[in-house]
């Protein structure tokens, strides 16, 4: 009886939220928020300030904790993508990266949650959109969203307990940030070597010039605190890091009185602060934590600094590797209408071809791009602006330093033109309009590093009051700007040059230094201490491998996914003979146009051309203006626009793809005609004469590549890996693989640009052709018709391009949308003789860490295995490959992942290389052997549609199915195939498709000198 009335009370009582609920939505989240006043007491908080903020559909409430003094800023919008971070002021005084590896350390266990890694376990126990933590200069962020109410809850247990009341073992620091350990932990004899993932991590952020770059100016140009040191670690100062310091430095940084807390979204802020006080707050007591960052105090006159980094070998000029750049301090970035007006007055000066920089040092072809550290920098307590060039000659590096006094002397005196400072204002009026998915986290970043500092994070949000505020300054006084870069720039003498230039010793001297401070280590070890690391390391090697009970931890359940998928009404029709689809979607006041253009038309040999005709289409001139006055128009008319290269595996065939390039742009709906003019004289009238323009774009685009490749190895080998396994691989490694790196560097070493120009019109003929064209429009229910009547005029004016050309391959036509066979069609390349191949590439690099890749040929999205290698993936990263080669490899990162008809295995800043391959096949045997359990299965469910599930922009809507022909059936097919995956469905993939001899597979590794690889005659070495 008594059960019967508790469970009749319980339907009651879930009646009654459920009632609540109803009367909570019925208004809005800012409706709600805004009924707050300040000097309420809410769950041991006070309400302090309650601020409307209708620009962006927020109302902000900001409180103080009672107790410990904690700040929270709780930002009401009807979103349903909640958001929660906790940052701390977090101020080192030494470069052994310690708020770096205490980031790392607290998510390794807790006292609520002991278990080893509650933070990558809860990645597959919960539906986030979001999961992650930051370590920045000055304070560590943890942030997390999701849509889910319950999950919320749960994500915010798990972080409350992890940043509060962390476990902080030896052996998870040894872990995550150095040990000294034999090279073979189960091998006494073997060399002494320094492991761990913090270590290798910023070994290789210190491989990449342009971070090493930037760290090395901040702790040059702030030489008096917390900025002068490393706060993610330098390699050689990391092991003098102790477990001591470690613990000592989380005691005083992490405090409730050191925090500040900020919330996002729909979910009822009463909820957040109960939890918050409940679970952590009400533990503790107001402290001073006296982490304040003091003012850096002014140089009398200005200095220069000169760095040494390792030589590029992909640089497009090997005889101009030199980087010289000059900063600014500048003001306090708590001074928010300051801060405001300077980032403006940077952008006035240095982006885009009309700005004075940009004119000065990039046209005349000094350098090949500007420095990797250029504009306004608000990220620490006081500002800095940075100009300068990257791929300059020695000679020229003073030429650099006096075309920059140069040209601040001609601003002074000249100014700006009142349309460059209105097209500033539309372009931010487009960003405050433009709703992204992760607008939280957008939010949270943005005032992230003024709250620090007791900035006002409220006023930072009130953008609209700083433009109106400097419309006014510069109504009242025209020279206001020209008096900002007098004050700051002209008249400012903490100045500091800084040059870089490349020294082809010193991956060896980084080496050898490294091999000294390991020695100097060793030499002081007695033989007790060699024995007790030879332990200890196998003690961390049992404890990695040991089975991890993670039934402490919260969960959601693959009931608490929602069975149906989220449709998205489109309509296809024909305008002007072209197919159009158009959504329906609340955009704001925003119009999205896209046009996608096949290729099949386009001759082999201008294949490796086509990254760089989108990159510089849209930046040469067109109809009556140059390239300046059509950079001027795109700013004043639109949100952008850009031309890519696209290659789509068909979602039925793996030897079936589309390949074209997406033309992609956005206005305000009062700017429609502006935007379809500007497109129109792309299409008919572009310009490509120009060889000075040209070679300006060039240099920069091989110049972005080779910097990349440090920082996205993982994904050019996974490319690379991937190459011979599908006709579409193929043409993505030639379109955005190392082939496309090598060749944009062949173009930039040219001394006659005048083939690419005469091939460039040809590529045109090809590649803007209405034929072979289908279009899209995001746009409000009330702006359609006029969007489809301005499309019509545009698609008439181009008209004359449209010519039925004959395709270079087999092709295979079909409808658009699968539901609709009698509709609109589009042309796929097909190859039903295609046969893979195997191969092996190593790519030598200026790496000390290697990014590892094996690619497996599998099945299309369409076929009923699809889904259980899908979730097989997610599963053998989450419950194998973490512990083979983050934890006991030393990684930073790795895993397997399942797309595009390949299974595909990846490492991450990484010290091993063939052993990573090896920890790739031993993943496929502990597939095959089944050891795993429902548990881990409907883990990696959760974890699969947390990506399945990902929020949509409203400028993204309906674009799988306009761009990868997945259609909303489509999406609810493989839904209801990933709900049925079982065990047995996973071993049997396993077994059939990723077996050694049954599957054709790729691998490609980039990263240092490896012997044993040369030796290897199955490996092509580039």
């Amino acid at each position: 009886m008594w059960r019967q009335t508790k469970t009749a009370l319980h339907k009651v009582l879930r009646l009654n939220d459920l009632l609540r609920l109803r009367a909570l939505k019925s208004t809005s989240a800012p409706e709600r928020a805004l009924k707050l006043q300040p000097g309420q007491n809410i769950h041991g908080f006070t309400v302090k300030e309650v601020v409307a903020v209708p620009d962006l559909f927020l109302t902000a409430v900001k409180l103080t904790h009672d107790g410990t003094g904690a700040q929270y800023l709780h930002a009401a919008r009807d979103d349903a993508n909640n958001l929660f971070s906790v940052q701390l002021r977090t101020t080192p005084m030494d470069s052994s990266g310690v708020p770096h590896i205490l980031e790392h350390t607290v998510l390794c266990g807790s006292q609520k949650f002991p278990v080893r890694d509650p933070f990558f376990k809860m990645l597959n126990r919960s539906l986030s959109t979001f999961m992650n933590a930051f370590t920045a200069s000055d304070y560590t962020m943890y942030p997390f969203s999701t849509q889910n109410s319950k999950d919320f809850q749960n994500l915010l247990s798990v972080y409350l307990d992890a940043v509060f009341f962390p476990c902080l073992r030896e052996q998870d620091f040894w872990q995550e940030g150095w040990r000294l350990e034999n090279e073979d932990p189960t091998d006494p004899k073997s060399p002494l070597v320094f492991k761990g993932v913090v270590f290798n991590e910023m070994k290789g952020a210190f491989s990449d010039n342009e971070r090493l770059y930037a760290q090395f100016l901040q702790n040059k140009m702030y030489p008096d605190h917390t900025y002068s040191v490393v706060s993610g670690g330098e390699p050689l100062c990391i092991p003098d890091l102790t477990w001591d310091q470690l613990k000592e430095f989380h005691a005083r940084h992490y405090h409730p009185s050191n925090a500040r807390f900020f919330t996002y979204g729909d979910l009822p802020l009463e909820q957040h602060l109960q939890q918050i006080q409940q679970e952590a707050l009400c533990k503790f007591e107001r402290i001073d934590p006296k982490t304040e960052v003091p003012p850096q105090p002014h140089w009398p006159r200005p200095r220069e600094a000169h760095m040494s980094c390792g030589p590029d070998a992909l640089a497009p000029d090997q005889t101009r590797q030199n980087t010289v750049c000059v900063s600014f301090l500048l003001p306090d970035i708590t001074d928010t209408f300051e801060g405001f007006t300077l980032s403006l007055l940077s952008s006035l000066m240095v982006s885009g071809p009309n700005s004075p920089l940009y004119k000065a040092l990039i046209e005349p072809k000094i350098g090949t791009d500007f420095s990797s550290v250029v504009g306004y920098d608000g990220s620490i307590r006081e500002a800095s602006f940075s100009v300068g060039l990257q791929g300059v000659s020695e000679q020229d590096l003073e030429r650099v330093k006096r075309v920059i006094e140069e040209t601040i002397d001609q601003i002074v005196l000249e100014g700006f033109e009142e349309e460059r400072i209105e097209a500033l204002l539309h372009k931010l009026e487009i960003q405050m309009k433009h709703q992204s998915t992760n607008f939280g986290l957008s939010l949270a970043s943005y005032i992230a590093s003024a709250w620090n500092h007791d900035g006002d994070p409220v006023a930072l949000l009130q953008i609209n009051h700083s433009v109106d505020r400097f419309k006014r300054a510069l109504k009242d006084n025209p020279r206001y700007l020209q008096e900002k870069v007098q004050q700051y720039f002209k008249e400012n003498t903490h100045r500091l040059t800084l040059s870089m230039s490349p020294d082809e010793e010193y991956l060896e001297k980084q080496a050898k230094a490294e091999e000294e401070k390991l020695q100097r280590k060793v030499q002081a070890l007695t033989e007790d201490d060699r024995k007790q690391i030879y332990e200890k390391g196998l003690e961390l090697l049992s404890a990695q491998a040991a089975p991890q009970d993670a039934s402490c931890l919260p969960a959601l359940r693959v009931s608490d996914i929602d069975p149906v998928t989220a449709r998205t009404p489109v309509q296809i029709s024909s305008v002007g003979g072209v197919p159009v689809q158009f959504c329906e979607q609340p955009t704001n006041g925003l119009v999205y146009f896209r046009a996608l253009c096949n290729l099949n038309s386009l001759p082999e040999d201008l294949r490796p051309l086509v990254p760089l005709f989108c990159a510089v289409i849209t930046k040469m001139g067109c109809g009556s203006m140059d390239y300046r006055q059509q950079a001027q128009q795109l700013e004043l008319r639109t949100g952008g626009m850009s031309v890519s290269a696209l290659v789509t595996p068909d979602s039925a065939h793996l030897d079936t793809y589309e390949q074209a390039v997406v033309l992609s742009s956005s206005c305000l709906d009062r700017n429609l005609p502006h935007m379809f003019d500007l497109w129109r004289d792309v299409f008919n009238s572009p310009h490509f004469t120009d060889e000075e323009r040209l070679r300006v774009l060039v240099m920069m685009v091989a110049q972005e590549l080779a910097n990349g490749v440090s920082y996205s190895g993982h994904a050019y080998a996974m490319t690379r890996a991937a190459r011979l396994l599908t006709p579409a691989g193929d043409l993505q490694e030639t379109f955005g693989g190392m082939e496309q790196v090598k060749f944009m560097k062949r173009v930039a070493e040219k001394q006659d640009l005048n083939h690419v120009i005469r091939t460039l019109p040809r590529l045109k003929k090809h590649l803007f052709n209405p034929h072979n064209m289908r279009c899209a429009i995001n746009a409000t229910p009330q702006e359609m018709s006029n969007s489809s009547k301005h499309l019509e005029t545009f698609l008439k004016e181009v008209s004359e391009n449209r010519k039925d050309l004959k395709p270079v391959r087999p092709t295979t036509v079909q409808p658009i949308d699968p539901q609709l066979e009698s509709g609109p069609t589009k042309t796929l390349i097909v190859d039903p003789q295609y046969q893979p191949c195997h191969m092996k590439t190593f790519f030598q690099m200026p790496f000390p860490v290697n990014f590892v890749s094996q690619s497996i040929r599998t099945v299309p999205f369409t076929h009923p295995d699809y889904a259980s290698l899908r979730v097989l993936a997610r599963m053998m990263s989450a419950k194998f490959l973490h512990s083979e080669i983050r934890e006991k490899g030393g990684a930073y990162g790795g895993g397997a992942r399942m797309g595009g008809g390949l299974f595909t295995f990846y490492s991450y800043r990484d010290p091993q290389a063939l052993q990573t391959l090896s920890a790739f096949r031993r993943g496929v045997d502990w597939a095959k052997a089944g050891t795993f359990s429902q548990q881990d299965i409907d883990e990696a469910k959760l974890s699969v549609f947390s990506a399945v599930d990902a929020p949509v922009a409203p400028a993204d809507k309906g674009m799988s199915l306009f761009v990868g022909g997945v259609s909303d059936d489509m999406s609810h097919a493989h839904r209801q195939r990933l709900f049925g995956v079982s065990h047995q469905d996973l071993v049997d993939v396993a077994h059939r498709y990723l077996s050694v001899g049954r599957c054709t597979d790729g691998a490609a590794i980039l990263g240092p000198e490896n012997d044993a690889l040369r030796k290897d005659p199955s490996w092509i070495i580039k």
